[in-house]
């Protein structure tokens, strides 16, 4: 019987907002970001058998509001944190232009940019074994889990067989609190939304 697994992004911060690379960094949820995950608390429509979140702040943050009204407290999983985007973090796309150029272009192309941090292969991977290791646990059962945008695109590119570095070209940028449901079953995920 399969697992459901449904994937929430988390609410705004102001770093979302200014469009600065965000990565391992911690930013906590803005005003907008809080009054997001309210609305997705209130409109969710559905009561996991668990509620999982990556660590960092901005995605805590969300499952805690979350998770108070459909009453659960969030795990915390490591392997659900944002691509580390290594010295990026912090800034918006043109001070990495300027300071980064040959990055900058790389990471036009759909490639990483940065040097340091993790490639996409390297987040996926890590994503898609902590979200296997959680359908084991929760057999049968329907899970949610509030992680980031790069590790959501990791999971609909392995849903789709397309490889995780190609998941920024072909699967566009999902809003804050998105929504993205999927099943695993003998090891395979598919979106089922």
């Amino acid at each position: 019987m399969p697992t459901t697994i449904v994937l929430v992004r988390h609410g705004e911060t102001d770093w979302n907002r200014d469009n600065r690379f965000q990565g391992h960094a911690d930013p906590p949820l803005n005003d907008a970001g809080r009054a997001q995950a309210q609305m997705l608390a209130r409109s969710l429509g559905i009561t996991p058998a668990a509620l999982y979140s990556s660590p960092l702040a901005r995605a805590r943050e969300t499952a805690e509001i979350v998770g108070e009204a459909i009453g659960l407290e969030a795990e915390l999983v490591d392997g659900l944190s944002e691509v580390d985007v290594g010295s990026w973090s912090g800034l918006t796309r043109a001070q990495v232009e300027e300071r980064f150029p040959a990055g900058y272009r790389r990471w036009h192309e759909y490639g990483h940019g940065w040097d340091d941090g993790e490639t996409y292969d390297e987040l996926g991977e890590r994503v898609l074994a902590s979200l296997h290791r959680i359908a084991e646990s929760h057999r049968g059962q329907r899970v949610l889990a509030v992680t980031h945008g790069g590790p959501i695109r990791s999971v609909l590119a392995a849903a789709a067989g397309v490889p995780f570095a190609e998941a920024r070209r072909s699967i566009h940028v999902l809003a804050n609190c998105a929504v993205v449901r999927f099943t695993v079953e003998n090891g395979v995920f598919r979106r089922t939304d």
